[in-house]
């Protein structure tokens, strides 16, 4: 690991000058469980490491806000896991972040963090995105918000620029009954990162939408009109012809965890099973709805 200046501002216009006056040679430092292997391998050297846990605009919790559930910048994924309201509303994202690396990171690593680091392999991002997360960002030129979807440009690339940092991210409260649900596959059974995860939203209103990870340059959003996969009997070619398409906007690449081919027929897998349960929450969820006679 390379030497480095380190700084730990107490005020957020601290951040973004340090960001702006050191720009790319600065790296901003959460809960460090990206960062600090990246560094130890020698994957990036940054001249400047800026550690936000000082900073006291950041929030390390989760509010409800507006319709909304906003997760603080700082907030770790044990805490958000553990959170009522996120297991109550968000069940696909307490899926996700809960196979985030082990116990001990999982107290470390923040949910913004685990975004910026723009993994295409992130476990958190297929949930976040059939949840259409809004990320809040804050830098020299003020505030905007950016959709998660729009988020992402490429290998560990985002629309961040440069003096920019996440504040916050949003997760809009649903407004009908829907079941979503997570699942991945891996190598191996404990730490590792998945060769491919998908979710999937399920609502009556505007049908299915999933989400992948590992099987594109970033985490990608297939949203399906075609309400028939909403059909728990739907014949099983149909819906077998329906997750083609959905598989074909997938383009995995071959690599040390998987080949492509083999990616590609798990993503049929996953895009099933986690449809099937997602179908069985939205059930359980409408059953809690109706009225008893």
């Amino acid at each position: 690991m390379n030497a480095f200046l380190y700084f730990r501002p107490q005020s957020l216009d601290e951040v973004i000058t340090l960001l702006v006056r050191y720009g790319r040679e600065a790296r901003l430092l959460a809960g460090g469980t990206d960062l600090l292997v990246q560094m130890r391998h020698d994957l990036i050297a940054p001249q400047v490491v800026i550690d936000l846990k000082r900073v006291a605009e950041l929030r390390a919790d989760v509010q409800l806000l507006d319709g909304a559930l906003r997760i603080g910048a700082l907030t770790v994924l044990s805490d958000l896991i553990e959170d009522a309201r996120v297991q109550q509303y968000f069940p696909a994202l307490v899926e996700a972040a809960s196979v985030v690396g082990s116990v001990q990171i999982r107290n470390r690593a923040t949910l913004s963090g685990n975004i910026c680091n723009a993994s295409p392999a992130a476990d958190t991002a297929p949930a976040l995105l059939i949840y259409d997360a809004q990320v809040n960002l804050i830098g020299p030129d003020g505030r905007r918000t950016v959709a998660l979807r729009r988020f992402f440009l490429g290998p560990r690339k985002t629309v961040l620029q440069q003096g920019e940092l996440v504040e916050a991210i949003d997760l809009p409260l649903p407004r009908e009954a829907s079941g979503a649900a997570f699942t991945r596959l891996t190598r191996r059974r404990g730490v590792d990162l998945a060769t491919v995860n998908a979710a999937c939203l399920a609502r009556r209103s505007d049908g299915v939408l999933f989400a992948f990870g590992a099987v594109a340059p970033t985490p990608i959003l297939v949203p399906v009109s075609d309400n028939r996969l909403l059909v728990t009997s739907l014949d099983a070619a149909i819906r077998r012809a329906i997750l083609d398409e959905v598989a074909a906007h997938t383009s995995p690449i071959s690599d040390v965890r998987a080949s492509r081919e083999y990616r590609l027929a798990m993503v049929k897998v996953m895009a099933k099973r986690a449809l099937e349960v997602a179908l069985q929450r939205l059930t359980a969820a409408e059953a809690q709805l109706s009225p008893v006679a």
